[in-house]
């Protein structure tokens, strides 16, 4: 038994390494570090490195022309989406908060991207989805309140086109989601969508362990 504990140290310790290794694989560009610097300053998290890359890889599977992001922060999720997005492709993206919508603009246009390129809505995400296209969406990216992730999965379901993906940052909670402690609501909730997602008739999930976990999930045509 002693021996067996010491093998899923070793186990543990390598998944850790790897995945610090995937994290750190993608080198980062001025003007992502520059996003990063401002969310840091704000208090605000940003997707991690191997999380951008992934949304990037999905975006440009999906060859996607239109994606929706849920919680713009200061740009550096979006700069991954429009890396992988096509170049005549439009980013639409919603923010509570107006003053980082201005820091993810100076980020995207020193990222080289063009202003068309990005559509800012300021509001509640919940307020702004409703009025966006019906299968208007190639990828929805959801990085908002966790408390209100199976809004999100409803809404995005509704947006995305037959093989359209749908991504919600963040569903390891740090940990507390696979915790067996009382947990708050919003940890209740991100299993309350994970179980929803898994069982769903309408999507093919999978769950990266990038950053603080990716839930993808690809509408069936």
């Amino acid at each position: 038994m002693r021996q067996l504990r010491g093998q899923e140290r070793a186990i543990t310790a390598n998944r850790q390494t790897s995945w610090a290794f995937a994290d750190a694989f993608v080198a980062e560009d001025e003007a992502l570090r520059w996003a990063r610097d401002r969310a840091r300053e704000a208090g605000l998290p940003s997707v991690s490195p191997g999380t951008g890359a992934a949304l990037r890889l999905l975006a440009a599977t999906a060859d996607a022309k239109a994606v929706a992001e849920i919680g713009t922060g200061t740009g550096v999720s979006g700069i991954y989406l429009l890396h992988g997005m096509r170049p005549d492709g439009v980013l639409t993206t919603v923010d509570v908060e107006p003053e980082r919508q201005q820091f993810a603009k100076t980020a995207f246009r020193a990222a080289g991207f063009a202003g068309n390129r990005a559509r800012f809505i300021p509001g509640r995400a919940l307020d702004v989805l409703p009025r966006l296209a019906d299968g208007g969406y190639d990828l929805v990216f959801c990085d908002g309140d966790r408390l209100e992730s199976l809004d999100y999965l409803a809404e995005s379901l509704r947006l995305l086109r037959p093989g359209g993906v749908v991504c919600f940052e963040g569903v390891f909670a740090d940990g507390r989601t696979v915790d067996g402690a009382a947990q708050p609501a919003e940890v209740l909730r991100v299993r309350e969508l994970l179980r929803a997602v898994r069982e769903s008739q309408e999507l093919l999930p999978t769950l990266l362990p990038v950053g603080d976990g990716l839930l993808c999930a690809v509408r069936r045509a």
